[in-house]
């Protein structure tokens, strides 16, 4: 067995990492906490895309364009399924005597 990745597979590997590159922050104001939450919050956005437009916007390069996955290969695939249906047609139902 190969104990070493290949160049190729290596190279692969540090493309990947640099393209969703995580960070770690820590010790974060509760000032700016509250921010981006309720910007978040507000904007009907996830906290992480609320950072990066902060982010983005902190070091000077807001609008930079964004990759997008388009959808375009799982549009209208949906095939309808009776027992999907009825499955999601229960969860409908309200369950009166669990209401006070």
């Amino acid at each position: 067995m190969e104990r070493f990745l290949t160049p190729a597979l290596s190279l692969n590997a540090c493309i990947a990492y640099n393209e969703r590159m995580q960070y770690t922050i820590r010790g974060i104001p509760p000032a700016i906490d509250n921010a981006l939450r309720d910007r978040a919050r507000t904007g009907g956005k996830s906290l992480n895309e609320v950072a990066i437009d902060a982010l983005a916007a902190g070091s000077g390069v807001a609008g930079a364009p964004q990759k997008w996955r388009s959808l375009a290969d799982i549009a209208g695939t949906w095939k309808a399924d009776s027992a999907v249906e009825g499955a999601l047609a229960a969860q409908d139902v309200v369950d009166e005597d669990q209401w006070l």
